[in-house]
């Protein structure tokens, strides 16, 4: 289940900007760098400290990328050597921060979700990044190795691509691309997963879960705010004058804000088909009660003149004369059993059965 201000009590009397670092052993943060321009490309993956620093007057753009965030010390160290604000460093560090955009006299910060979903379980994992945006480097962290940005990298070892050719704002409109271009392929998960969901329930089978349901609609739910920020962030790349993005790069960002729509709109129409399964499912729990309560009240119906017989003659009177009868019983019997037949005929014709 998704927690909510897991780290709130541990900022509460500190002042702003202020870093928790953290006890204990901890994960060595995993950095890669990227420096690259028209003519001329490098990267590097056991990078030391002077090496990073001296990215932030270097010649070329850089793209430093860090993986895993526990040790606070270097990230604020370098942070405060490429001269980010303390604020910023705090929100670096803290996961739970709202998809948004900062613009700072020597850099842009931009801060995001990365979204994975594991159909399997049913489940959503989500991933902060942030990105640092200056005039010759961009700086990405990220909270745990691995990441959706290979196919950059991949694009940056070619001496013929287009982003080997642009700054640092192409470079931000590629790791944005990239970013949303994943969450397609996570809603075409989720749409083979209602799709699934939504036979399941039409053919009425039994192993339907509604427990599963109602997780995939919360899953919607933390998908959209994970993602509606998004669009105000990119609405601003796009229309703003931004300190250092292009005016020409401008329109690589609507492009983005086109697909971050469409992604919004695809995520309401899933949260109507879940709303109408929802619906859907209650009628059919109630339809098959309605069914059972209807046999129910047939049998109670049929059995109701049986038992009116049969108490009767089941009372303890000397003077009845049926009971003296020869052929009582069985004349007793058949007319209970015709009386039956009758009624069940009755029914079907009705339509009731």
């Amino acid at each position: 289940m998704v927690k909510f201000h897991k780290t709130a009590s541990k900022k509460k009397g500190l002042p702003p900007g202020a870093v928790i670092y953290q006890e204990g052993p901890m994960a060595k943060p995993i950095i890669s760098v990227f420096d690259y321009s028209s003519d001329s490309f490098s990267e590097k993956t056991s990078v030391s400290k002077e090496e990073l620093y001296a990215c932030k007057s270097s010649a070329t753009v850089s793209w430093i990328n860090i993986d895993t965030l526990e040790d606070a010390r270097f990230i604020e160290d370098l942070c405060v050597h490429f001269g980010i604000n303390p604020l910023t460093i705090e929100d670096i560090l803290n996961n739970e921060q709202r998809p948004k955009i900062e613009l700072f006299d020597s850099y842009i910060y931009v801060v995001l979700k990365t979204l994975e979903y594991f159909p399997q379980q049913g489940t959503l994992q989500t991933e902060q990044v942030s990105i640092l945006l200056g005039s010759n480097y961009v700086i990405t962290f990220q909270e745990r190795p691995g990441d959706s940005f290979d196919p950059i990298r991949l694009r940056l070892r070619k001496d013929s691509s287009l982003i080997r050719k642009e700054g640092t704002d192409y470079l931000l409109y590629a790791l944005l691309d990239t970013i949303v271009d994943q969450y397609f392929l996570i809603f075409e998960d989720i749409g083979d997963s209602l799709e699934s969901m939504e036979d399941d329930l039409l053919a009425g089978k039994t192993h339907f879960s509604y427990k599963r349901l109602y997780m995939l609609k919360r899953e919607l739910i933390l998908m959209r705010k994970s993602i509606w920020p998004l669009r105000e962030l990119v609405g601003r790349l796009q229309k703003e004058h931004v300190p250092f993005i292009d005016p020409k790069t401008r329109v690589y960002f609507g492009d983005v804000n086109d697909h971050t729509i469409r992604i919004l709109d695809t995520i309401d129409t899933y949260k109507d088909m879940l709303m109408s399964m929802v619906d859907l499912y209650q009628s059919s729990i109630n339809n098959r009660m309605n069914q059972v309560m209807k046999v129910l009240t047939i049998i109670s119906t049929i059995f109701i003149p049986l038992s009116f017989i049969a108490g009767v003659y089941g009372m303890n009177f000397d003077n009845m004369p049926e009971l003296s009868t020869k052929y009582g019983y069985h004349i007793t019997v058949s007319t209970m059993l015709v009386l039956a037949l009758v009624m069940l005929g009755f029914f079907r014709r009705k339509g009731w059965l």
